[in-house]
């Protein structure tokens, strides 16, 4: 496990955005209670909480990969009609304590599905 810090720095903060993602026709989640985190030279990465995600759309994959950061990532694959979006999801469901705030929390691939603001 290592530690956000000046070599590689970790933010969490709340979007502060209305937000829906969706696949196709298929909202699979709707929120105003996103996060943004924000990693070293990476893209920021909006993180929804599950709660307000259709879970019946999306199904749990074998899939894991380590971040040493962050902890082990599950990941899940999004059903839209006929088709599979494999992998389209990722989340941190025992982070480690230092990211302990995206726990409940999914990310979304955006090359996947359409991520966009929902104007006021």
């Amino acid at each position: 496990m290592k530690l956000p810090g000046p070599d590689h720095p970790i933010t969490i903060a709340p979007a502060g955005k209305h937000i829906r993602v969706s696949a196709g026709d298929v909202v699979i989640a709707d929120t105003t209670n996103a996060l943004t985190l924000k990693e070293a030279s990476y893209p920021a990465v909006l993180y929804i909480p599950r709660a307000d995600a259709n879970m019946d759309a999306v199904s749990r994959t074998d899939r894991v990969t380590h971040c040493p950061y962050k902890g082990d990532a599950n990941y899940y694959s999004i059903k839209t009609g006929d088709k599979v979006l494999d992998n389209a999801i990722w989340t941190y469901e025992t982070p480690f304590p230092a990211m302990a705030e995206i726990k409940d929390y999914l990310a979304f691939y955006p090359d996947k599905v359409r991520i966009e603001e929902v104007p006021a």
